[in-house]
């Protein structure tokens, strides 16, 4: 396994060993060991998603219950976004994006801190992500997608969105209160 530091202060590459052969291929997805030797969380929920080509999540996060997450695409591909929302960060604002498919095992890891979102480029994929605290409904706090300061060139032409991410303002009209500090 290869894990390299991300561009925005404490995202995390991923890239297991891949061992093929005729049959098709092994890889260890995860072993808590490793990555708690890497300064990762222990995790506590495995979510999996289902999308179809043009949905776009997010960008989601949980205040109070932060989450950490572990994101990677076991079937399609996807274009993943996490934004740095920690007001003390030197990359407050900042986003980074990343292509993760089937193709590539590329994990991210995403600390506490950031919202989090993707959008499916395959005709379906199926997405995981590991979370270092419980889902919590009273929690659940988001940023607009298409947030203009931000400018994240989402690669799809017509997203198809949920409502309540086309209701999320801007991260410049969020209430610090509702930010990390």
């Amino acid at each position: 396994m290869n894990i390299t530091p991300g561009p925005l202060a404490g995202l995390l590459l991923i890239t297991p060993k891949v061992f093929t052969d005729s049959r098709g291929y092994f890889y260890e997805a995860f072993q808590q060991q490793r990555y708690t030797e890497q300064g990762i969380p222990h995790f506590v929920q495995h979510n999996v998603s289902r999308s179809k080509q043009q949905v776009l999540r997010g960008l989601h996060y949980q205040l109070p219950h932060a989450q950490g997450k572990l994101v990677g695409v076991t079937r399609g591909q996807v274009w993943d976004v996490a934004v740095d929302i920690r007001l003390s960060s030197p990359t407050f604002g900042k986003w980074f994006g990343i292509t993760l498919s089937d193709d590539n095992p590329t994990q991210l890891y995403i600390p506490a801190g950031f919202a989090h979102g993707f959008c499916v480029l395959s005709d379906e994929a199926d997405f995981y992500y590991k979370c270092t605290d419980f889902y919590a409904p009273h929690a659940e706090r988001g940023i607009a997608w298409n947030d203009a300061r931000l400018n994240i060139p989402w690669p799809v032409n017509h997203p198809v969105v949920a409502e309540k991410d086309n209701r999320y303002l801007p991260l410049h009209e969020i209430d610090h209160a509702h930010l990390f500090s």
